[in-house]
């Protein structure tokens, strides 16, 4: 028997299909060893040599892994061709301490017959300059994450961290926040003339281009009175076409996915974020369940910086586009990467079979999947289309005897190409077919007022796309570092889905500039980047690269201990509140969830409450504490006997012991509220709203024997593809409760 072994029982499930008994494919479940949590795990005395260890969660697995190896004649090695997957590979062989003659390592980009039976003809031995990559990110991540988070702990507060990649992402949102409030809006105005003309009498506009042959400056009409006098000036004109200029415009087609551009498209097309899109491309790479055929690959591997096509897809796409479009569409194309410092898997992000409609196997994928699947579907059979043709006219037209001159464009797509399978927002206008010379019939005039806008937030897609432009990060990082900076409450989403630092992270991010500068430099990560990739392809040592960078950063950090003071950074205001506990003045810090008001009295008293200033309550919150102090008047607590008082918080109204914090007894008074439908997991009980330590949720009344919960308010209705609940989602959308399904209404 040979054994074979993979990250997720998904990709093992999908492979086992293609081979005979003689093959048993097992999955370790993602990384077998690791760096231990309670301490730093590297012997920085030593050659920066990590202390690996196999976790809890692994032991079961190893031990499962080690029988099979003994018993096997070959043990073929078979996770992700990059760094991550190399590494993988190593540990494995260490933790099951596997000899290297009964070791293969086989590396694919797809999970079909045809790739996995080559992969198996042509077995390599481990990269261990990949894993020596891998390796030295790791152990920088983890001296960088040790030893400045303790720093800013005692610095700043409890709870904060820093990262080397991170940090510079914060570092982005914090700068482009502090471009917009900065930003001075400027008032525009433009000048449009509705005319009619040509054989047809069609209406069209144009925009007012010159003055006394000078090109008009995007500011040049800055107000109202402006805007007037021209139009004034216009009074009574006459209109003729000076200049009619016809050409051919030919739009390309745009490359298959990476996964920079695969998490960008992704989140300006369908909203995902690139969380979002990585999880649900793993499920198409893997292997989704297809009616008739079982598990099935779906997509080549989603982490790629590469922009290759295999030649068997270029020529299947051909002959797909062929028979389905006709000649005309198909023109076969090849693309050269352009990233910064480009590894990693050798082709880009494209369907295993360029003839799986995704529309044919769109009854076997949940909404996002079916979702995802068409969009790399489309844009890998795009790019191997003919260009799309479009006829653009540009007409100026002269105000006689006055120094206006006002120009329109038109456009008519002549010939749609890649458009009929990818298509792009491109809006037609037509214009009538003028002569020059004509003279066009003025409908109306108008002045329009315009303001410049500051720069957007980023979204998942711009931060992407500006990390991707430094040189920051790699496939494999980009969503990881998002989910980390949201987690650790640098950044929130606001109502638009975009990035928004919190006070946090400005107090963090200037720390860092003005005290650990190499940390948060773009250049400098970069530059670390081109380190770790000349490490994976054997141009120089990790261990020098880390010394390099630890050494000086260490003697730094040991020096800011001293040096920098926690006033200094974390300076403390004056408010005119005063502590309804000691009696003592109020003061406002800022803490890992923003600023709060505490008592100077810390650390005899320790009370702590809400900056006031916050959202106003309305006429039915005031009425509904009122209630509940009547209510509860004379309320004692049942711990110590102090009189309870009623508390307006987060999560709710609720008691809270007078003795606090002697006493930490506290109530809940507001109840749950009933939606008024039964729970359809249990039956019993119903779907009632709930206030938890997140918010407030919605779960079933018959908890604990039902722990059946929702985060968004159910609307009593049944997803027509899944059965679960109907539940409001954001955009006054209805979505099914259920993510994986991503049935919207």
């Amino acid at each position: 028997m040979n054994l074979i072994i993979v990250e997720s029982p998904t990709k093992a499930k999908t492979i086992s299909k293609f081979l005979d008994k003689n093959f048993k494919v097992e999955s370790s479940f993602g990384h077998i060893r690791d760096l231990p949590k309670s301490d730093m795990g590297i012997d920085i005395e030593h050659g920066f040599a990590p202390k690996y260890i196999i976790p809890t969660k692994s032991k079961k697995i190893v031990t499962n892994l080690k029988k099979l190896a003994a018993k096997s004649e070959k043990i073929i090695l078979a996770s992700d061709e990059d760094r991550e997957g190399e590494a993988i590979a190593w540990h494995l062989t260490r933790a099951l301490d596997i000899p290297e003659s009964k070791t293969d390592r086989i590396v694919f980009h797809e999970i079909t017959k045809e790739a996995i039976l080559e992969a198996l003809k042509n077995p390599r031995n481990i990269n261990i300059d990949l894993v020596d990559a891998q390796q030295a990110r790791r152990i920088l991540d983890r001296l960088v994450g040790y030893e400045m988070s303790p720093f800013l702990w005692k610095k700043v507060a409890r709870g904060l961290s820093a990262g080397r990649v991170q940090s510079v992402a914060v570092r982005l949102i914090v700068e482009r926040e502090r471009e917009i409030k900065a930003f001075k809006i400027e008032e525009y105005w433009t000048v449009e003339v509705l005319f009619q003309g040509g054989k047809e009498k069609l209406e069209f506009k144009a925009k007012l281009n010159k003055i006394n042959d000078g090109t008009l400056d995007k500011f040049e009409i800055k107000n109202e009175t402006e805007a007037k006098k021209i139009i004034s000036d216009l009074e009574g004109a006459k209109y003729e076409v000076t200049k009619i200029e016809r050409k051919e415009i030919k739009k390309k087609p745009l490359p298959p996915f990476t996964t920079s551009t695969l998490q960008q498209t992704a989140n300006r097309f369908l909203g995902f974020s690139a969380k979002q899109t990585m999880m649900i491309a793993q499920q198409l790479y893997e292997g989704v369940e297809i009616e008739n055929e079982g598990s099935v690959g779906l997509i080549t591997y989603m982490r790629t910086d590469s922009l290759n096509l295999s030649e068997k897809f270029i020529g299947d796409a051909k002959n797909w586009l062929t028979k389905n479009l006709g000649e005309k569409y198909a023109e076969t194309k090849r693309f050269k990467t352009k990233a910064k410092g480009a590894q990693e898997a050798h082709e880009a992000i494209r369907p295993t079979e360029a003839s799986r409609d995704p529309e044919v196997i769109k009854s076997s994928l949940n909404g996002n999947q079916y979702k995802l699947y068409k969009l790399i579907w489309q844009r890998a059979l795009a790019s191997q289309m003919a260009n799309a043709a479009l006829d653009n006219t540009t007409v100026d037209i002269d105000a006689v005897n006055t120094p206006y001159q006002f120009r329109s464009s038109g456009q008519i797509l002549k010939f749609d190409g890649y458009l009929k399978i990818y298509p792009e927002k491109s809006q037609e206008i037509e214009l009538p077919s003028l002569q020059e010379k004509e003279e066009l019939e003025m409908k109306k005039i108008e002045g329009l007022e315009h303001f410049t806008k500051p720069p957007a937030r980023y979204s998942d897609a711009g931060l992407v796309k500006v990390l991707e432009q430094y040189g920051i990060g790699r496939p494999s990082t980009y969503a990881p570092t998002i989910a980390t900076i949201i987690e650790r409450n640098y950044v929130s989403r606001d109502e638009n889905k975009r990035l928004a630092p919190n006070d946090i992270a400005f107090i963090v991010t200037d720390l860092l500039i003005a005290h650990f500068p190499q940390i948060v430099d773009y250049q400098f990560t970069a530059k670390m980047e081109k380190n770790l990739d000349e490490i994976a392809i054997g141009e120089i040592k990790w261990q020098p690269v880390i010394e390099n960078f630890y050494e000086p950063f260490h003697e730094n950090l040991e020096h800011k201990y001293k040096e920098v003071s926690k006033n200094e950074i974390m300076p403390e205001e004056k408010s005119e509140e005063v502590c309804d506990k000691c009696g003592k003045p109020m003061i406002i810090k800022t803490g890992r969830y923003g600023k709060f008001l505490a008592c100077s009295g810390f650390p005899e008293c320790k009370n702590i409450k809400s900056l006031p200033g916050g959202p106003e309550k309305s006429k039915e919150d005031e009425e509904k504490m009122k209630e509940f102090m009547e209510k509860y008047k004379g309320e004692v607590c049942d711990k110590c006997g102090s009189p309870m008082i009623v508390k307006s918080g987060r999560y709710g109204y609720f008691l809270s012991c007078s003795a606090y914090p002697q006493c930490k007894n506290v109530r809940n008074i507001q109840g749950n509220v009933t939606t008024g439908i039964k729970c359809p997991v249990c039956g019993k009980g119903e779907i009632v709203q709930k206030r938890g330590r997140r918010g407030i949720f919605y779960a079933c009344s018959n908890y604990p024997e039902c722990k059946n919960a929702y985060w968004s308010k159910p609307t009593g209705e049944v997803c027509p593809e899944c059965g679960s609940l109907l539940v409001h989602g954001k955009n006054n959308k209805i979505v099914c409760s259920k993510k994986e399904c991503g049935y919207e209404k």
